[in-house]
C-alpha cells in the first residue's frame, strides 16, 4: 500500500513539472513571434486606430 501511494505522488510531481515547461515554451514562442512579426502587428494596430478615430469623429 506504501509503495503504491509513492508512485502516486510521484507521478503527479512528474506531471506537474512538464505542465511547467509546456507553460514556459509556448510563453517563449510567442514572444519569439511577437518580435518577429513586431512591425507588422504595430502597423495593424495603427491601421485599425485611426479606423476607429475617423469613426469617432464622425459621430461627434
Amino acid at each position: 500500500m506504501k509503495n503504491l501511494l509513492w508512485r502516486i505522488r510521484n507521478k503527479v510531481r512528474d506531471e506537474e513539472g512538464i505542465g511547467t515547461v509546456e507553460i514556459i515554451l509556448i510563453l517563449v514562442v510567442l514572444i519569439a513571434l511577437v518580435l518577429i512579426f513586431k512591425d507588422q502587428i504595430l502597423g495593424l494596430a495603427e491601421t485599425i486606430f485611426s479606423h476607429i478615430n475617423k469613426s469617432v469623429k464622425g459621430v461627434y
